[in-house]
């Protein structure tokens, strides 16, 4: 005999607080779409998903924060992904699969999506000219920190029904259909760097929110609870685990790459731009911008410095980066003359 205020056979208490049976067929009655109506929920998932994915691509190609936010609430996808955990949780194999399945079918969905409206866009919506874009390509360990973050909360207001409002929260702080538009658009665009980096994030994201969620309801005695009121439980067995463990391993390391090329592209821009500054004042020029950009692996650095004839010496530029010991670093310079320029009315506009 259970109840769902935690009294009775089943009920245990933890770091989520009173779990019962009732919670667990709860849960399970959510996120498992294909059992109960299953076609009420299928058609409710893919109309909520696709009409998330034209308003995150329409976002994105706007660059409009508050539209690519609206899409974050009504995207279903944070379901079969808790509902992966779920299946882990109880060893339940074809519901794994399943809700996999659902996983994968629709994140082709959004980024066909994203692709589709790239095409008749006139230009192409890349990260130079994007901060939509820009902010999804390059995912740091900041990212997986704040995925993991994220995952627990997700899975704690699920295992807690009280709190279940706080998942519109949880839906703005993961990032799951934004990024998989921004993959339809650069990929069409063929910028395929940016493509894979907003795939390292989805998948970063959806890697820690089943590794956060499986650990949660572990912890929270979700097996035992199940067992204990007859639902069904498979045997969970340690490479499973293990599974879940080497899918979080496997996602941080271009994390790790990433984080390592951001700290790198800093340091050459604050090095090349002392020696920029010191070269403009010998010449009489002004530096306007020093950035720099990474192809997998490459970077570049980019200067830009505006002066008055005669134009300045570029090899001196040069020598001055190699006597800094940055003689293997790529630099492209661009020179724009200016100054004062006085422009007299014309002879008939003065007359009028």
């Amino acid at each position: 005999m259970s109840s769902d205020n935690g009294e009775g056979y089943g009920a245990k208490v933890n770091i989520v607080g009173t779990v019962t049976p009732g919670d667990v067929e709860r849960i399970s009655g959510k996120v498992f779409m294909t059992e109960g109506d299953k076609s009420r929920n299928l058609s409710a998932f893919w109309v909520l998903l696709t009409l998330s994915a034209v308003i995150a691509t329409a976002g994105v190609i706007a660059d409009s924060t508050a539209t690519v936010i609206g899409a974050m609430i009504v995207a279903p996808l944070m379901t079969p992904i808790l509902g992966t955990a779920m299946s882990i949780v109880l060893a339940r194999r074809r519901a794994m699969l399943r809700s996999a399945s659902l996983v994968a079918g629709g994140a082709l969905l959004v980024i066909a999506v994203g692709y589709l409206l790239g095409l008749v866009m006139p230009v192409s919506v890349v990260a130079e000219t994007n901060s939509q874009v820009s902010g999804r390509v390059n995912p740091g360990i900041i990212d997986l920190v704040a995925a993991l973050a994220t995952g627990l909360v997700g899975a704690f207001a699920l295992l807690r029904s009280e709190i279940s409002d706080t998942l519109p929260g949880v839906a703005i702080a993961i990032s799951l259909v934004p990024p998989l538009a921004v993959i339809g658009l650069t990929a069409e665009a063929e910028a395929w760097q940016q493509s894979f980096g907003a795939l390292v994030l989805f998948s970063t994201n959806v890697a820690a929110i089943i590794a956060t969620g499986t650990l949660l309801m572990l912890l929270a005695g979700v097996r035992d609870i199940a067992k204990g009121s007859g639902i069904q439980v498979g045997k969970l067995r340690g490479r499973t685990l293990f599974g879940v463990g080497a899918m979080l391993f496997v996602v941080s390391l271009p994390l790790a790459v990433g984080s390592g090329n951001v700290l790198l592209k800093h340091y050459l821009v604050i090095q090349v731009q002392d020696v920029a500054d010191k070269w403009a004042e010998q010449e009489d020029w002004v530096v306007t911008d020093v950035s720099a950009s990474n192809n997998f692996g490459d970077f570049t650095v980019s200067v830009s410095a505006i002066g008055q004839p005669p134009e300045a010496n570029k090899q001196a530029f040069r020598r001055m980066l190699d006597d800094a010991e940055l003689e293997n670093v790529d630099v492209e310079m661009t020179l724009l003359f200016g100054g004062q320029v006085d422009l007299a009315p014309t002879e008939s506009n003065a007359d009028g």
